[in-house]
């Protein structure tokens, strides 16, 4: 499954990673004002149980024979839902949406931006998703509070798909998501409370952070026709430079989608 910018796409490959099948969907894009992106949520999911459906039945198969799903997703689009329900209490925040420019430069101005990048390897940036959250925390009535007593959850687009498709059993994401929201220590591996306390963010709102690779639940049994595993998650950059082969440090991919990217495997040292 890739749940880009732009489109939803699913392919089917056979054991010999052949493609068998695939489905594609456009996304409505939202601007509601100027610098701001959004997406709505329903829009995303329904997009997407409609695109694995459809690669199944180009590839002439059944849910039950399929040995797993792997998730890639545009990363650090943000989303905030209602742990109860499931519903999004807002449209997605796009990673190109730009209404925390103040906010990132308010960090800089107040000196944070070397612990930003020091935890992180990014610089503040209303790019990454920490200030987007902060901002729907901030602008949607009632989600402060909810947030404190453990009612809502956030998460990037794998985040949300992963908790759709698994019925709400499971609140996770993989590190190449994690390591783009600005909350992440990348040394550590784990949310960083000091960097939580700076963009006043509860921890009890956050996913729990697994490998690309692992074992990430399975669907539930209506939405394909069977209960499939999830055993994959990875940003959509970071998911193209390990298909572009790029494993030894020094090698460096740029991909051409929405934007530009290029990414740099730079080894074990940061």
């Amino acid at each position: 499954l890739d749940q880009g910018t732009t489109s939803t796409r699913a392919i089917a490959y056979t054991v010999a990673l052949e493609p068998c099948g695939t489905a594609q969907r456009e996304l409505p894009q939202h601007f509601p004002a100027p610098g701001w992106v959004e997406h709505e949520p329903e829009d995303i999911w329904s997009a997407t149980v409609e695109v694995l459906r459809g690669a199944l039945a180009a590839a002439k198969a059944g849910a039950g024979e399929v040995a797993g799903i792997g998730i890639t997703s545009q990363r650090e689009t943000t989303l905030l839902w209602d742990r109860a329900t499931g519903r999004a209490l807002h449209r997605a925040i796009v990673w190109q949406d730009r209404r925390t420019a103040d906010h990132c430069a308010r960090l800089r101005a107040e000196g944070h931006a070397a612990l930003i990048t020091e935890r992180t390897g990014l610089l503040p940036d209303p790019y990454f998703s920490a200030t987007k959250l902060a901002w729907l925390l901030d602008n949607v009535a009632g989600a402060r509070e909810a947030a404190e007593r453990g009612a809502l959850a956030f998460g990037t687009v794998d985040c949300f798909l992963l908790w759709r498709l698994t019925g709400g059993r499971v609140h996770a994401t993989d590190a190449t998501n994690a390591a783009r929201t600005m909350l992440f220590d990348i040394r550590g591996g784990d949310w960083d409370d000091e960097l939580l306390r700076l963009f006043h963010i509860p921890r009890a709102l956050l996913p729990e952070v697994r490998d690309c690779a692992a074992e990430y639940g399975t669907t539930e049994a209506g939405h394909l026709g069977a209960a499939v595993p999830i055993r994959g998650v990875a940003g959509d950059q970071q998911a193209a430079t390990v298909g572009q082969g790029c494993f030894q440090p020094g090698m460096v991919k740029s991909t051409y989608g929405t934007g530009c990217f290029a990414l740099l495997n730079t080894g074990d040292a940061p």
